[in-house]
């Protein structure tokens, strides 16, 4: 065992791959998770895995459909370390346990889906493969020699002399249902603990939380953006959202049962088959794209957002009915067996998807930007890393290719796991290729306190267009979908970011786990709609209204707009207890990067 001390933050299919690889180095390692172990977003990936486990398809033909999903604004180098390295972490599952679907010879079922030019998707139990991989993986955590800490909530990032040294940690606390649903309320109070680490890996998952309508589970808060940022780590592309086309009301809850949220239903039953009808059965998707149902997640929801805005808001259809057999018992087994998780969410709802189209919308799906990382999870603080969909690989671009996102948390959480023992013990932070990101370069931003609510009073004072609502959770989320949803222009964009500057300025300091989600919740959203306001072009999931027909997407050789600093605050008497002095390293950058804040003024208001 090395001497070497790393905290992973967060239990999904990266954050937990991150832990066995580093122990597997020697690494005395301890994962933190804000729920118990089981219950991360992996579990609730239904589409598969994307790889190259087939001997007629080419590791070349996935980097290119990844490229071509992503608007031109992928990372060829991450995009070619994830196609290269994903068999071979795919078949590192296979040993860990995973069962993917065979047929009756034994072979590897094959899936397609939307943008895929080959059926190369594995699947577990269907329509279960998230919930499959996290089971495997977290039976081999239990076994290891990995120090689990359940019901952990990421307060802070501790840094010393700019090198991130430890988390600050709320343990313990117990809640039950708030007002009328809208919150949680303790029921026992947790205690704060400060854990010191040589290494810090966040994998802390996205921000769904932020949309009134979400695939995520409602454990998807932001926490370890928002921690980054307030520690000073760059971040980028949170313009990019990505909006899942085909979503049922009602999420799965633990056990897979309908509640009375979103519930997705994945990409694969349009893979299968399955079409999208308006209300008079007609197929609209090939209005929007050559593809149709199969063109990449963006277009294919955006379709969909407009043809319900021509029927006055109601949900266009997801028929199935064509599917397997004529005959409707037949084809209701064929459902129930290859789509078993979204069989029993239909047929929860009183639904019968074998003899009749289902109504599905759009919701906040996967959040393609997040804290900018070199090929190895390092970020621009030393000591500090992140995998998994809290990190801006580079994969993505500005729209994430069907079932990448499995594979991305498997390859970068590996290569993360394998590298910060050999960092730690060098005491070295290099940059490496593939590190440069369009990124949001600012300040530390500590929590609230004074100063800082003045400063953001004062500016949210100025941009004032229409009285602000009083903040709930809700509330944000209604803003965020309907004004830095799937289709966004200048004006509402910086409605929402006046509203959320003076939500930040009277926002008291938080106690609660769930008053810490909603602080983390605005921050990220604070600097979502400053990325979505700095990018006066529609490219991938990032579309505005005001300037639809866009030239081609910014390139690595073409300066991109960068989001402009946030106002500068002053440090926090508790905060700072854990920081001995404030970082000094400078975010990644490039050529897209060059833009200096100035330009951008009369464009950003947050």
């Amino acid at each position: 065992m090395s001497d070497v001390r790393a905290i992973v933050v967060g239990s999904g299919i990266a954050g937990l791959l991150t832990a066995l690889h580093a122990v597997e180095h020697g690494c005395r390692v301890t994962l933190v998770t804000k729920d118990v172990l089981e219950h991360a977003n992996t579990r609730y990936a239904q589409g598969g895995i994307a790889g190259v486990m087939f001997d007629d398809d080419r590791a070349e033909d996935h980097l290119r459909d990844t490229l071509v999903a992503g608007a031109g604004l992928s990372d060829p180098a991450a995009v070619r370390v994830l196609v290269d390295e994903g068999p071979d972490r795919i078949r590192e599952l296979v040993a860990l346990g995973v069962a993917f679907d065979r047929d009756g010879a034994g072979a590897y079922v094959k899936g397609l889906e939307a943008a895929h030019s080959y059926p190369r998707i594995l699947h577990a139990g269907g329509d279960a493969t998230g919930t499959a991989i996290e089971k495997a993986l977290v039976a081999r955590l239990r076994a290891s020699d990995v120090t689990v800490i359940e019901h952990a909530f990421l307060v802070d990032l501790v840094l010393t002399e700019g090198r991130v040294t430890g988390v600050e940690l709320l343990v313990g606390e117990q809640t039950g249902p708030g007002p009328l649903g809208t919150a949680t309320a303790p029921m026992m109070p947790g205690r704060h603990d400060v854990i010191s680490a040589d290494a810090v890996v966040l994998a802390t998952g996205g921000a769904g939380e932020l949309y009134a309508h979400s695939t995520n589970p409602p454990v998807a808060t932001g926490d370890g953006i928002a921690a980054a940022i307030r520690a000073g780590a760059a971040v980028a592309d949170l313009e990019f959202f990505q909006f899942h086309p085909t979503v049922l009301e009602g999420k799965a809850g633990a056990a897979g049962s309908a509640t009375s949220e979103s519930f997705l239903v994945s990409e694969a039953v349009r893979g299968e088959g399955a079409t999208l009808i308006d209300e008079h059965g007609r197929r609209f998707a090939f209005d929007a794209h050559p593809d149709g149902e199969l063109a990449p997640r963006d277009v294919v929801a955006r379709a969909i957002a407009r043809q319900m805005e021509l029927q006055d808001g109601r949900p266009v259809l997801l028929d199935a009915t064509h599917l397997h057999s004529t005959d409707a018992a037949s084809r209701a087994v064929f459902l129930a067996r290859r789509f078993p998780t979204i069989d029993r969410a239909v047929r929860d709802r009183g639904l019968d998807w074998a003899r009749e189209p289902i109504p599905v919308t759009p919701a906040a799906h996967y959040l393609m930007g997040g804290i900018t990382t070199d090929l190895e999870g390092r970020t621009s603080l030393p000591g500090l890393y992140a995998v998994g969909e809290v990190a801006r690989t580079g994969v993505h671009g500005a729209n994430r290719l069907a079932s990448n996102s499995l594979l991305e948390g498997a390859v970068f959480g590996a290569r993360a796991g394998d590298s910060l023992a050999a960092d730690a013990a060098s005491g070295s932070w290099p940059a490496k290729d593939g590190a440069t990101a369009r990124t949001s370069s600012v300040a530390p931003q500590p929590r609230i306190d004074a100063a800082a609510a003045r400063s953001l009073r004062e500016r949210g004072a100025t941009e004032a267009k229409r009285p602000a609502p009083p903040f709930s959770r809700p509330a944000l989320q209604e803003l965020l979908w309907a004004n830095a949803g799937l289709v966004r222009d200048d004006e509402e964009l910086g409605n929402a970011a006046s509203i959320i500057a003076r939500w930040r300025a009277v926002a008291r300091a938080p106690r609660t786990e769930y008053e810490y989600e909603n602080e983390n919740l605005l921050l990220v959203a604070e600097h979502l709609v400053t990325a979505a306001r700095a990018r006066r072009e529609s490219v991938g999931a990032h579309f505005r209204s005001d300037a639809p027909a866009a030239a081609a997407p910014q390139d690595p050789s073409v300066p991109a707009i960068e989001a402009a600093p946030l106002a500068a605050v002053a440090p926090n008497p508790r905060s700072s207890a854990h920081s001995t002095a404030a970082s000094s390293t400078p975010p990644f950058s490039d050529a897209r990067s060059s833009v200096h804040p100035t330009a951008l003024e009369e464009v950003v208001a947050c």
